[in-house]
């Protein structure tokens, strides 16, 4: 068994991997990497991409460049042109990110599944008494974005942008370990709640990028400051930004968790399921 296999055995060893990741000064820690990522210094840059690929298994063969400014430019890297293709059937939501599927299904009312046995509320989670009526009795699907992944996210089907309501919160990991020990975790944590209708339609769609530990940083193409641990702007923005599917519509500054939530008549694709691994522009929900 080699070093890194022995390492990966000995952090998904529950207890301590929630230990590391979670009893440490979380706020304090985030800023630090949020510093400490964007150094250009060549032979920190060149450690910390190295320690990154000892930990996580870092394929950098589909990105646009092939050298980086530093670990951050590393993290938020754009692929090469035609590098994912998006499904084109009209009928078809398409996953907005590289990302492992967590929990999904339908929504009973207003409940959905953190992980087995932690539910949690709409309300809790966005708020919004007029937002979460159009989701009533939908659909939903939790994508976990690992450390390794491409980190942009894009437009699932044709839409238009309304509003962003942001939430200062935690920054708990949103692992599988984490998310089976802390109830409500994405309802504490950092957050941002995108209100889009979809251009044929009308009918709502909701994107919920969670922030976690050392990633509490989210920037949106359609606004000029990104949302983070210090941002000081209004907690709800009007928007009026058009996206054609598959469009960037932003990224994480690390990798973390998008929640996509459609409304009643929407199902999940086929083979669509917990432990998947889907890429942007993959089937994701269809129109029943």
């Amino acid at each position: 068994m080699n070093f890194r296999s022995q390492l990966a055995r000995i952090l998904q060893q529950e207890d301590l991997n929630f230990l590391l990741t979670n009893r440490i000064p979380r706020h304090a820690l985030t800023r630090f990497m949020g510093w400490f990522s964007r150094i250009e210094q060549p032979q920190v840059r060149d450690l910390s991409i190295g320690l990154w690929r000892l930990f996580a298994d870092l394929d950098l063969s589909e990105a646009k460049k092939t050298r980086f400014a530093s670990m951050h430019d590393c993290f938020i890297r754009e692929l090469k042109d035609g590098a994912r293709n998006i499904d084109a059937d009209p009928a078809v939501l398409t996953s907005p990110c590289d990302a492992i599927v967590g929990a999904c299904g339908p929504i009973e009312g207003m409940r959905v599944v953190q992980a087995k046995g932690f539910p949690y509320s709409l309300g809790d989670l966005l708020g919004d008494g007029r937002t979460i009526n159009l989701l009533r009795d939908g659909c939903y699907a939790t994508l976990r974005i690992a450390s390794s992944m491409y980190h942009r996210f894009h437009a699932p089907h044709d839409c238009r942008v309304e509003r962003v309501t942001y939430f200062a919160g935690d920054t708990w990991n949103v692992n599988p370990i984490a998310l089976k020990r802390v109830e409500k975790l994405f309802c504490k944590n950092e957050r941002a709640a995108i209100l889009t209708r979809l251009e044929a339609s009308g009918a709502p769609l909701v994107l919920v990028p969670v922030a976690a530990v050392l990633v509490a940083s989210i920037q949106l193409d359609f606004l000029e400051t990104p949302l983070h641990l210090r941002y000081g702007g209004p907690s709800v923005i009007a928007c009026d930004a058009a996206f054609r599917k598959g469009a960037q519509m932003g990224w994480f500054q690390h990798g973390s968790t998008i929640i996509v939530f459609a409304p009643r008549g929407f199902a999940l694709c086929e083979g669509v399921g917990e432990g998947l691994r889907i890429r942007v522009g993959e089937r994701l929900m269809r129109l029943l």
